[in-house]
């Protein structure tokens, strides 16, 4: 739709006033927005247009513009039909033209849109709506109803008598009450406020033992309800264990209702009442809580997806390894290790598969292909799979390492989504000649190397931090998750001549098609030499350069600030700063003094605010800098292995795999991990478990119960903070491992060992 400058102004107006932001803000960011500018771009380099919104403002921007957009477009369809029925009226136009939400229009479309045959329209055609408008008039005060009703009496059309009359007549106010937009917005408040979801247990499942039991017989506010629960709810209703109702406050809607019908004394007033009740329950309640059941549906899947974006997130974000040779593996038991030792860039050396768990024989076999590969390519560190045989497997390669005195850093990866990985369409055009289990191990050393630029091969929601992903609305959370992987990417920047095109395609102003054609002409040309050097590369255009050079990074390249975020539009700036200090580029860069040195207000010119220019300042001091945090080691006790190993009272290193809205999951290193409920996230009140704690933090838990049967373990995090729990704490030292500062692995979601 092409918006009208009023409609456009109003938009932002409206915006603004929800948000909080300035017009100018609003205004600036919808335009830059709608001339082909990405989130990541204009949060990073156009501050000085936005006031410094960060991404999360702009995209709420982005999305109350969207949606007041389809908003004003329905309004145009809406307008147009009434019109042709000759029914809209200068105040109809008026209430249709200053609504904001998309349900107060339908509800003043309601009674115009075209509707299959009812009992109101069979009631028309019988002749019967000057009857209604008498009885709604409330005018007479004197005789019956019956008497009233006489003159439309026709048994050639069906209307044999005064009850038969008065019976049409009421279907036509029911159906006048039920398609009121004012009394539909007031049902729908009121049971919004005050009205009950209600969860019983179907007849078949009454005997049955599922994971629904507390459903059984469970009621709670409609408005009240965290998300988990109501989606929990709504699966088992879609499984046919649970029937789901919504309990409203009835007696308080048809006092209400009754009050704004009814306008004094009538002959109609006996027979209002019974038209009131009957549009009510038979007409309005059934709408109404439809509408609010679908509502809670996409509050609780909005909760939801935002829990799995921010442990999404924090899992794209963990820290890297970095340029580390890695033997990875991916464990089995009957099926043996799949072993993949690849170069500090990833790059696949070797691999073989070993057999450690199937026979003394095999294991000494094993361990002599373990260390040969860890000897001929120099690996640095071992990244071993979290699945099945994970924590034999560990046991095996430290136990191996340490029997000749080597000292490398064993790390236990998520290996969740390197299933899908291994045969996706990525995979195969890397390593069209290798099995998917050595592709796995592949993914799962590469994983320690750079979580980043691994994961994002993988859709989302294969990589299992989520909550009920697929109960929720799949476009949304598809579009959520693509939005915090193209933020990740865009804020940890990506090495040009060695990133996959998975990994290039979320770089701002880039996508999949031109991705390819990137590595495709770094294939055929060689490594690209500088950023302008992108500008050769087929049908990539100075919109794309714009939006996309500040977030790629060529080291070593014939401009030194291409490997920093500054963006090449203010290369002349940065080189001014270099002069004026009578100093080199290389220099400034080396010396961080000397950007610390700079008043940034001198630069400040068209287009070149104090923002911009902090930034610039700051990344000078640290050129190029990996903004994502340190490795950081939990350890783990050799004597807890399998759920059977655990005790009550004991307290653990662990690692948060997945939050959700009524807790964390921590791994401790037994193959099922344990619940942290949100009451025992910590000594304060916590409404928000993302709010204490993240995906890959390394924390200290207390084991409070342990059901070997169920596969549970419940788990505190505030109990273990107290003093007497410290000191029953068994631990490894922390910090390092064979030599490698390993402080921030786990929040990568790994296990570290020294071996």
């Amino acid at each position: 739709m092409s918006l009208t400058e009023t409609n456009f102004s109003r938009i932002v107006g409206w915006i603004a006033e929800e948000t909080g932001f300035s017009q100018l803000q609003v205004e600036n960011s919808v335009a830059l927005l709608r001339d082909g500018a990405t989130v990541p771009f204009i949060a990073r380099y156009r501050k000085e247009r936005t006031g410094e919104l960060d991404e999360v403002a702009i995209r709420v921007i982005e999305e109350r513009f969207a949606y007041f957009s389809e908003l004003e477009e329905r309004k145009l369809t809406v307008l147009k039909s009434v019109g042709e029925q000759g029914k809209l009226t200068p105040e109809l136009a008026a209430r249709i033209d200053a609504t904001r939400l998309k349900t107060a229009l339908e509800d003043l479309y309601l009674p115009y849109k075209p509707k299959r045959r009812t009992k109101a329209t069979i009631a028309r055609e019988r002749g019967l709506e000057p009857l209604a408008d008498l009885i709604i008039a409330q005018e007479l005060m004197t005789g019956i109803p019956e008497e009233a009703a006489l003159p439309f009496v026709d048994p050639d059309r069906e209307v044999p008598d005064a009850a038969t009359a008065l019976a049409g007549a009421g279907h036509i106010l029911a159906e006048r009450f039920a398609e009121d937009a004012d009394l539909r917005a007031f049902v729908r408040r009121l049971t919004g406020e005050q009205g009950l979801i209600a969860s019983r247990v179907a007849a078949a499942k009454k005997e049955a033992v599922t994971k629904f039991e507390m459903y059984y017989d469970y009621q709670e506010p409609l408005g009240e309800v965290p998300s988990h629960r109501m989606l929990a709810m709504r699966r088992g209703e879609k499984e046919e264990v649970l029937l789901l109702t919504i309990v409203a406050p009835v007696e308080d809607i048809l006092a209400g209702l009754t009050a704004r019908v009814m306008r004094g004394e009538s002959i109609f007033r006996p027979l209002l009442a019974e038209v009131i009740e009957d549009a009510y329950k038979r007409l309005l309640a059934p709408s109404i809580e439809a509408e609010l059941r679908l509502d809670a549906k996409e509050r609780a899947e909005e909760a939801a997806i935002k829990v799995f974006a921010a442990n999404l997130r924090n899992l794209l974000l963990a820290p890297p390894a970095g340029g580390k040779r890695v033997l990875g593996i991916d464990p089995g038991l009957r099926t043996g290790c799949k072993l993949a030792a690849v170069d500090g860039t990833g790059r696949l050396l070797a691999h073989a598969t070993i057999y450690p768990h199937t026979g003394e024989g095999k294991a000494a076999a094993a361990k002599e292909v373990l260390l040969r590969l860890v000897e001929v390519h120099g690996s640095e560190m071992v990244a071993i799979g979290n699945g099945t045989a994970g924590r034999e497997t560990e046991q095996f390669v430290r136990e191996a390492l340490g029997a000749v005195g080597k000292r490398l850093a064993v790390v236990m990866v998520s290996e969740a989504g390197a299933s899908v990985y291994s045969a996706s369409e990525i995979a195969r055009e890397e390593f069209p000649e290798l099995d998917l289990t050595i592709r796995g191990a592949i993914s799962i050393a590469r994983r320690l190397q750079d979580p980043l630029a691994e994961l994002v091969k993988i859709d989302p929601k294969s990589i299992g931090v989520g909550q009920y992903q697929h109960d929720v609305n799949q476009t949304n959370l598809k579009k959520a998750l693509d939005a915090v992987v193209e933020s990740c990417v865009n804020y940890v920047g990506v090495d040009l001549n060695t990133a996959s095109w998975a990994l290039l395609s979320y770089v701002s102003g880039v996508g999949p098609s031109l991705a390819k054609a990137i590595v495709r002409h770094r294939d055929e040309h060689g490594a690209f030499s500088s950023r302008q050097a992108l500008l050769q590369v087929p049908r990539f255009g100075a919109k794309a350069f714009e939006q996309a050079a500040g977030f790629l990074r060529i080291r070593g390249g014939a401009h030194l600030l291409d490997a920093t975020a500054v963006h090449p539009e203010r290369y002349p700036v940065v080189e001014a700063m270099a002069a004026d200090l009578g100093v080199s580029l290389a220099e400034l860069a080396a010396k961080p003094a000397l950007a610390a040195s700079i008043d940034p207000a001198r630069y400040v010119g068209e287009g070149v605010g104090l923002p911009t220019l902090r930034d610039i300042l700051a990344e000078l001091q640290k050129p190029g800098r990996d903004p994502r945090e340190e490795f950081v080691a939990a350890a783990f006790r050799d004597d807890v292995r399998e759920i059977s190993d655990l005790r009550e009272g004991m307290v653990l290193q662990g690692v948060v795999t997945n939050v959700t809205a009524f807790g964390a999951f921590v791994d401790i290193g037994v193959h099922q991990d344990g619940l942290v409920h949100v009451s025992h996230l910590a000594e304060r009140f916590v409404r928000d478990p993302n709010e204490a704690v993240r995906v890959g933090q390394v924390v200290r838990v207390k084991v409070l119960t342990v059901d070997p049967a169920r596969k549970r373990i419940a788990l505190s995090i505030r109990e273990a903070t107290d003093g007497s729990a410290r000191q029953t704490e068994r631990s490894a030292p922390r910090g390092k491992a064979g030599g490698i500062d390993v402080s921030g692995l786990q929040r990568a979601g790994f296990r570290v060992r020294a071996s």
